[in-house]
């Protein structure tokens, strides 16, 4: 027997002819909804696949980093990685230092060609690191609120301005200083400093590389803030023990020398001031959408 009750319209559907009625769904209601983020729109698998391309993206980044640097090899060779060995380096002259010449050695067979391959891996690194934080912000994004889309561009944005400028301090600023100072120390008069060129190239790796990781630290208190686990008034608080924090770290990244690890504690106890800052903004902002 034949159900003899009007059907009832879909919520969605509209008579027709007719525009569909009024409301952010469609569904008759009126008033702005929250924008939710877009869970449960995509499944396991879809989100593993958009992993999978974000990665696939991100790598390509990186290669495309490693193309640039492999176009400009020569110039790089000759004036990033062998630039600071010569006395007439731009830096040299900047920072008032004494220079002399620095003498490098290749002690083993495939000590050059692992040289060649380690300077280009990390220019492309340096110069890919943008694409690969841009990806990343892309592959979240859609998970995030409006506020926090905004928030977490901005933290992608200062993270790789940070690193940049760490890194451009430690190869300019770090590393001629602490050459100079290691080449131009001896015991003796009768021993010489000739420095092994793998060697060379691992401590300009650690210095300009280490430098940009930690001019990261105002863009971790920013997500440490934003997450509940950092306040500017513990940051406050704990001034003193960052300052015997940035001593520590300046005397592990530089010569054992007053004037050097001054020139490093400095930018890095900045820093911290800056962290400070940025925790109370962040800090006011959280508190005023709550």
């Amino acid at each position: 027997m034949a159900d003899s009750r009007p059907s009832s319209p879909s919520p969605r559907s509209a008579p027709p002819g007719q525009a569909p009625p009024a409301g952010p769904a469609g569904d008759g209601t009126t008033g702005q909804q929250p924008a939710l983020p877009p869970d449960g729109e995509m499944s396991f698998v879809g989100h593993l696949e958009a992993l999978r391309w974000t990665i696939f993206k991100g790598l390509a980044g990186l290669v495309g980093g490693i193309v640039v640097a492999v176009v400009f090899r020569d110039w790089i060779l000759r004036e990033v990685l062998l630039g600071p060995l010569s006395p007439d380096f731009l830096m040299y002259r900047v920072l008032g230092l004494d220079a002399v010449e620095i003498t490098l050695l290749n002690r083993t067979v495939t000590g050059q060609f692992f040289a060649d391959i380690g300077v280009m891996a990390a220019c492309g690194f340096v110069i890919g690191s943008p694409v690969v934080v841009y990806y990343l912000w892309k592959f979240i994004e859609p998970a995030l609120y409006p506020h926090e889309k905004e928030s977490l561009r901005f933290s992608s944005a200062f993270a790789s301005f940070c690193f940049l400028v760490g890194v451009a301090f430690g190869y300019l600023i770090l590393s001629p200083i602490a050459l100079q100072f290691f080449q131009q120390y001896a015991l003796s008069q009768q021993i010489v400093n000739e420095w092994d060129i793998i060697r060379y190239f691992n401590l300009m790796l650690f210095w300009t590389l280490g430098t940009g990781f930690l001019f990261e630290l105002p863009v971790a208190v920013f997500l440490l803030t934003k997450m509940g686990l950092v306040t500017p008034a513990m940051l406050r608080e704990y001034r003193k023990y960052a300052l015997t924090v940035v001593l520590v770290l300046a005397a592990f990244f530089t010569p054992p020398d007053p004037v050097s690890q001054i020139l490093v504690a400095v930018p890095l106890f900045l820093l911290y001031e800056a962290s400070i800052y940025v925790s109370t903004l962040t800090a006011r902002r959280r508190k005023k959408e709550a």
